[in-house]
C-alpha cells in the first residue's frame, strides 16, 4: 500500500486577509466567503452577522486562529508563505526545556525520599528506643 500523504491541518488562506475581511465586511459574511463557506456566508448577509453577535464570534475565532475554511483547516497563517515550521521549533524547544526541568525535579524528589527512608530506618533500627 502506497504511503499517501496526510491532507494539511493549516489553511492556505491569510488570515490577515480573512480577519481584515471580517472587519470590514463581515457583518455580511465576507469573511466567511473568502473561506470558501458559502452556505453560512449567504446565512450572514441575511441576518446582518447574526445581528452582530455571529460577526463578532468570528472575529474572535479568527484572531485566535481557529476559525477554518470549507475543508475544516485551520487558518493560522497571517501570510500565506508563512513557514510554520520554524514556529513549531520554537515551541518544542520550550516543551523540551520544561520536559528537561521536570525530569530534574523529579531526581531531586527521588534523593530526597530515598535519604528520608533510610534515616527513617537508621532511627527504628537504633538500640535503646523500646516501646515508651
Amino acid at each position: 500500500m502506497p504511503d499517501t500523504p496526510l491532507p494539511p491541518v493549516v489553511s492556505e488562506k491569510s488570515r490577515t486577509a480573512t480577519l481584515l475581511l471580517g472587519l470590514f465586511t463581515g457583518f455580511a459574511g465576507g469573511h466567511r466567503f473568502f473561506a470558501g463557506k458559502h452556505g453560512t456566508g449567504i446565512l450572514m448577509l441575511c441576518t446582518l452577522g447574526g445581528l452582530g453577535l455571529w460577526w463578532v464570534a468570528d472575529l474572535i475565532l479568527i484572531g485566535t486562529g481557529e476559525f477554518t475554511d470549507a475543508d475544516g483547516r485551520r487558518i493560522v497563517r497571517w501570510q500565506p508563505d508563512e513557514d510554520l515550521a520554524s514556529r513549531s521549533v520554537g515551541v518544542d524547544a520550550r516543551v523540551r526545556e520544561q520536559l528537561e526541568l521536570m525530569q530534574t525535579d523529579v531526581y531531586e524528589l527521588q534523593e530526597r525520599v530515598d535519604f528520608l527512608e533510610r534515616t527513617l530506618a537508621q532511627v527504628r533500627d537504633r538500640p535503646g528506643l523500646g516501646s515508651g
